[in-house]
């Protein structure tokens, strides 16, 4: 299984962006996605996930009614949408495979990242 995050890039403050996670392999549909962060200095950090079966998604208190997850099936991708973004959402982004939770731990599969800059 194989995870391509793309679709970061630099934004004003306010502004939107929208992340793919492209997804290779037999598992895609029985896999939640997740989206992690990390900013410089910092460690990773959830952002959300929707789960496999019924696309219940989850957010993080940070992102809530800002970001919104979403997966397309016959395409094996899901996306992040991220509007009013403030510079605390400077990160990399990470999309992985595994089990819908806010533990990277549970989760198998990762992709490279996708830098995403805000400025102020």
């Amino acid at each position: 299984v194989q995870l391509q995050a793309s679709g970061g890039g630099l934004v004003q403050a306010g502004g939107s962006l929208r992340l793919s996670c492209a997804v290779s392999g037999p598992t895609f549909g029985n896999s939640a996605i997740g989206w992690f962060r990390q900013a410089p200095g910092k460690e990773r950090e959830w952002v959300s996930c929707i789960s496999s079966s019924d696309g219940v998604t989850y957010y993080a208190e940070a992102v809530r009614d800002r970001f919104t997850i979403s997966r397309d099936n016959a395409k094996n991708t899901v996306y992040l949408q991220m509007n009013s973004l403030e510079p605390e959402d400077t990160a990399v982004y990470y999309c992985a495979a595994g089990s819908c939770t806010p533990d990277p731990r549970q989760y198998t599969y990762w992709g490279q990242g996708t830098l995403v800059t805000v400025s102020s």
